[in-house]
């Protein structure tokens, strides 16, 4: 069996009085893909979100590779809470890469430029190094040509395909991709979805949170429905899209029958 890459462990967040996710315990082998599906405020954005902590969780642990991220603090009230370093943090970014709902190019830059910021930047790679790992995975995208092209000139399709070859010239252990396609219109979704199903088949670990129910049953290992802060139900795409065992599972697939397999 895979080795655990990523693993919650009583994972909760709060946002004031309101509890988004209540105490969420994940296990994230090596390849897998998981699709998490749910409805709007069921806590998908804020699960990935708090992986690679954009959001910082306000219970629990995070594990990459069996270490917990974040030091233990114990304060005068006897509490315990834990503390992440900065550097701490930026570490985990760029184990756990995310692409997200908005493309995030930075408008100035050409697409090898949008993709080899990060590598100059965080990474400290000479500039041709940088510059070849970042055509590498814009050829893996299928956009080398666009190399030297502005954001402003591409599809938003195209957009979001250099954003995923940003995330992956990081040279991720997992990728987490926040609805890629939910900004895209109709006729661009399939490139982009093409795209993750590359990775995919790459033998790339990934959480995809995403409404298109057909694509996960196909590339998807595991399904995850969440609602209210918790797993719902959980398996494989057969069991949990084609013969789901809860009602609340079965209401949310009955509101999505539009889709096919």
């Amino acid at each position: 069996m895979a080795d655990i890459v990523l693993e919650t462990r009583g994972l909760c967040k709060r946002f004031g009085p309101i509890e988004v996710l209540r105490g969420i315990d994940l296990q994230v082998r090596a390849g897998e893909r998981i699709a998490i599906i749910g409805g709007s405020g069921s806590g998908k954005s804020t699960l990935l979100r708090c992986l690679n902590f954009m959001e910082t969780p306000s219970e629990g642990e995070v594990l990459l590779d069996g270490v917990p991220i974040g030091a233990p603090r114990r304060h005068r009230d006897g509490r315990v809470t834990t503390a992440y370093s900065p550097a701490a943090l930026c570490r985990v970014r760029q184990r756990v890469g995310m692409v997200f709902q908005q493309f995030n190019l930075f408008p100035h830059m050409t697409v090898i430029e949008n993709v080899m910021e990060g590598l100059r930047t965080v990474k400290r790679l000479p500039r041709a190094e940088a510059r070849g790992k970042a055509l590498a995975q814009l050829h893996r995208v299928g956009l080398a040509e666009k190399l030297d092209a502005y954001p402003a000139r591409l599809s938003g399709g195209q957009q979001q395909r250099v954003a995923i070859a940003r995330a992956l010239a990081m040279e991720p252990e997992v990728m987490l991709f926040d609805e890629p396609t939910s900004s895209l219109d109709p006729e661009l979704v399939g490139e982009v979805l093409r795209s993750i199903r590359t990775l995919a088949e790459d033998g790339t670990t990934m959480l995809l949170v995403t409404h298109e129910l057909g694509f996960a049953f196909h590339v998807a290992t595991r399904v995850i429905f969440l609602a209210d802060g918790v797993f719902h139900e959980t398996g494989t795409p057969d069991a949990v899209l084609r013969h789901p065992q809860r009602e609340r599972t079965r209401a949310f697939l009955a509101s999505h029958a539009e889709f096919t397999f």
